[in-house]
């Protein structure tokens, strides 16, 4: 039978064995976790800037898409003179999206307008229906599927450009509204 004394000496032992190895193993461990975080800081970098490539570029869809349907207004009111009370508010609202898309890190006032020239830029006028009523469902078709983009851009968007896009997709889902509502209303 081992004697006490011989027990607690092998006890004493084992416990320097035992932080030896906790201290190897920590140290191992740290020292990985520094030579991952040392080779992960450039990839975090191209992260930020692939981040930075597509807000810019989720941006200027917006603000293509925005400019898009205030050409789309405009060619609708030339066409339609009557429906430019009607559509005036909705014009001006597409008109600050544009503003707002096209803003670099300031928030614009709330008075911005983009001027009215459906041809400015050598955009094509839109084709716009002989029958107002048609005219404004073809609008009205035109806001839905642009807010519908910006609602798949959600996906994608960082928190504060998503919540850009949701804003304005629920207004497009507005002006969808609006401009159908007379229509039932008739």
């Amino acid at each position: 039978m081992p004697s006490a004394s011989a027990a607690s000496s092998a006890s004493a032992w084992a416990a320097p064995v035992t932080r030896r190895r906790s201290l190897l193993l920590g140290g191992g461990a740290l020292g990985a976790v520094a030579l991952l975080s040392g080779c992960s800081d450039g990839s975090e970098a191209k992260r930020e800037a692939d981040g930075g490539a597509h807000v810019a570029l989720l941006r200027a869809r917006g603000a293509r898409d925005s400019t898009a349907l205030l050409a789309r207004y405009d060619a609708t009111v030339d066409a339609h003179p009557a429906l430019a009370k009607r559509l005036a508010p909705l014009r001006e609202e597409t008109a600050r999206h544009v503003a707002v898309f096209t803003a670099e890190g300031r928030s614009p006032s709330p008075s911005a307008t983009v001027s009215r020239s459906p041809s400015a830029g050598g955009r094509r006028v839109p084709q716009v229906p002989k029958d107002a009523k048609q005219a404004l469902t073809a609008l009205a078709q035109a806001e839905r599927r642009t807010a519908d983009t910006r609602t798949a851009a959600l996906a994608t968007a960082p928190p504060e450009l998503a919540r850009l896009l949701a804003s304005v997709a629920a207004c497009g889902a507005a002006h969808v509204y609006l401009l159908t509502q007379r229509d039932t209303d008739s």
